[in-house]
């Protein structure tokens, strides 16, 4: 994951153009590759995930926030009664992660940092590891 604290997933109909028209336009660079449906770019101390979606479509955009425990975290919004799109699990790439809907149907994912998997591992491809 990229050292942001807070990255905006934007959803694109054709994610390499729209990641490529972003490097080329607003000078991010490529960090990592999911084969053709996501990339990780940063800018700077920020990053921006581009990931497959359109416009108008309801999941074309959420946050991720980095948190130092996704548990607590959770139990915290779960208690406050917001609703849980996805409890906390361990993905292959190294992440724990959950997904909340705000007051504003916004997607929420709370990510904590659990290993250090070489992305080659679950599909990814590391680009530019700085």
């Amino acid at each position: 994951m990229p050292d942001a604290t807070v990255i905006p997933v934007l959803g694109y109909e054709d994610v390499p153009a729209a990641a490529e028209w972003l490097c080329e336009t607003f000078g991010f660079r490529v960090r990592l590759r999911i084969a053709d449906h996501r990339v990780q770019l940063v800018h700077g101390g920020g990053a921006v995930v581009v990931a497959g979606g359109g416009r108008g479509d309801a999941s074309s955009h959420s946050l991720l926030v980095r948190v130092d425990d996704v548990d607590a975290h959770h139990a915290r919004v779960e208690a406050a009664g917001a609703p849980i799109v996805s409890r906390p699990a361990d993905f292959p790439y190294g992440e724990r992660q959950y997904t909340v809907e705000d007051v504003g149907g916004h997607r929420w994912t709370f990510s904590q940092t659990v290993s250090d998997a070489d992305p080659a591992d679950w599909g990814g491809t590391l680009i530019d590891a700085s």
